[in-house]
């Protein structure tokens, strides 16, 4: 009589793996679902990205820009800013 319960407990095992397996949290189709969410997200990441390094370049030179124009300035128009005191050693 013990020997009946051993594969039908064995069957109700398998039974209930096989529904996790296709109906459960870990589902084969939960699975799909957040691979395509990760993938979505990915390339929004990878968006942002390129997003942040053009927005990063166009600061970077902005600022080199700047230093450009004020050195120009000294060096072409004698530009001084307020509370400097020009020196100027000619030859």
């Amino acid at each position: 009589m013990g020997n009946r319960f051993v594969p039908l407990f064995l069957l109700a095992a398998l039974l209930v793996v096989h529904a996790q397996l296709w109906f459960g949290r870990g589902s084969v189709s939960n699975v799909a679902a957040l691979q395509q969410k990760l993938l979505a997200q990915r390339s929004a990441n990878d968006q942002a990205r390129q997003v942040n390094e053009r927005l990063a370049n166009e600061v970077r030179d902005l600022k080199e820009g700047l230093e450009m124009v004020e050195e120009k300035a000294r060096s072409e128009l004698g530009m001084v800013k307020p509370n400097e005191i020009l020196v100027n050693i000619g030859k």
